[in-house]
């Protein structure tokens, strides 16, 4: 793949992270620093209706550093070209510790503190496996969950983490049938 340029500075492109209904996320590097890049698509998505994407992220941003919800740090924004360039949270995600039987329920604990505080500030995290990653903080050496994406909604009961996430959260039949269809 071929470098990007956010606001003019040039990103080495490593791989490709996960491609989600907003866009591709790459593993980059700037000076010897892992960062993640994203790039927003306009690929249909018949289950999710977007506004202008890029402004959202930015909004998102906000609404969830206001909530106080652990996410990586948005390094530069890109609206022309529609890039955001983050901290790369290093670890498993969610998604791959319940695939390969090794999620624990500290996990649970720390998305459902998550899940009150996005509540409290009146929205909803998309709760989806994928966008959770276990980063062992190398000071403590603590398991810190991250939401390393930035989209959020206003809240919605039927959306929450015990009514729609937890589906997700072990292999239950949900997870079993998305596991089955596209891994």
């Amino acid at each position: 793949m071929e470098n990007l340029f956010v606001n003019g500075r040039e990103y080495k492109i490593i791989k490709l992270l996960g491609h989600g209904k907003g866009g591709y996320s790459y593993l980059a590097e700037k000076s010897r620093t892992l960062v993640v890049l994203k790039q927003i698509h306009h690929e249909p998505c018949d289950y999710y209706q977007f506004g202008n994407k890029i402004e959202a992220e930015q909004r998102d941003y906000g609404r969830l550093s206001a909530a106080r919800i652990k996410i990586p740090k948005m390094l530069d924004i890109d609206l022309q070209n529609e890039r955001i360039v983050k901290d790369y949270i290093e670890g498993n995600t969610i998604f791959e510790l319940v695939k390969n039987d090794a999620m624990k329920g500290e996990y649970l604990a720390q998305v459902r503190k998550m899940a009150e505080k996005a509540e409290n500030a009146g929205i909803n995290i998309d709760y989806f496996p994928t966008n959770f990653v276990v980063h062992k903080n190398p000071e403590n050496g603590e398991e810190e969950l991250f939401y390393i994406d930035y989209e959020c909604n206003d809240y919605m009961e039927k959306w929450n983490f015990e009514n729609w996430g937890i589906k997700y959260w072990s292999k239950t039949k949900e997870f079993l049938e998305y596991l089955g269809k596209f891994c």
